[in-house]
């Protein structure tokens, strides 16, 4: 089965969404297909060869699993396509703060299968959080573009290379918008009862109130409501990302 990142040629020097676009409705699908045309009408044959040779090296690069060579060359709001071949070792992360910005409370990593809730005081560690993240092959978020991420490279003052893919704006893309509740309700995700209608604001009181009264109920709770975050990030993710492709692949993105 051809990966999304075969079927795309966005990584290619000069070509934006719109180009992309031209390059498939031409029936130029995938890359083997691009290489074995004798010509691509609007690509002079010079143009052309250049990118048959920068085809033929991310063939290389993927045959490897040199994924980097991808995450630098695609644009950030692309990164996604990079999904169906690194989700088996994607991790999904969210964190609390206090009603500071940026003072971090608790950190939730989740692999798909179990998940790792650090708390302030407790276990919260940079090496810790560092080797939980060591073999990552992709981050996933929602909103963490602009705060989780960020926030966590701040706190620590550390470097997280890894892709990252925001599901933010992959769901915006598909005509979600509002927070990942609202989002979550959407697409019938559900949360278990206890923190089903919490908010944000509400994980800062829990968390004051733990610290002020040291009843670990109010700490419990909170730290449910984080993993509930983490944790519905994954069917959130495989709805949203396929869904994406599709729109991109068949010309109904209006981000092209």
């Amino acid at each position: 089965m051809v990966s999304m990142l075969e079927h795309s040629f966005i990584f290619l020097d000069r070509v934006g969404l719109r180009t992309e676009q031209r390059i498939w409705r031409s029936g130029i699908t995938d890359w083997q297909a691009f290489l074995d045309a004798p010509s691509i009408r609007g690509f002079s044959r010079a143009r052309k060869s250049f990118y048959d040779r920068r085809i033929a090296e991310a063939a290389r690069a993927l045959e490897k699993d040199d994924l980097s060579y991808f995450t630098e060359r695609l644009p950030v709001s692309e990164h996604y396509r990079l999904w169906d071949l690194m989700n088996a070792n994607a991790l999904y992360i969210d964190i609390e703060t206090s009603s500071y910005y940026g003072d971090i409370t608790v950190i939730g990593v989740y692999d798909g299968e179990d998940a790792l809730l650090m708390v302030r005081d407790k276990n919260l560690d940079k090496h810790g959080f560092q080797k939980a993240i060591k073999d990552a092959s992709v981050l996933l978020t929602f909103n963490g573009l602009s705060f989780d991420i960020p926030v966590i490279k701040r706190f620590w003052n550390i470097d997280i290379p890894h892709p990252h893919i925001d599901l933010r704006f992959v769901c915006k893309r598909i005509g979600l918008s509002g927070g990942l509740k609202v989002i979550e309700k959407l697409l019938d995700i559900r949360r278990c009862k206890d923190v089903q209608d919490m908010m944000g604001e509400d994980a800062i009181y829990l968390w004051q109130m733990w610290k002020t009264t040291g009843n670990e109920r109010h700490l419990e709770k909170l730290l449910a409501y984080n993993r509930e975050d983490i944790v519905n990030l994954k069917p959130l993710a495989e709805y949203a990302i396929p869904s994406l492709w599709n729109k991109v692949f068949n010309g109904t993105d209006p981000h092209r």
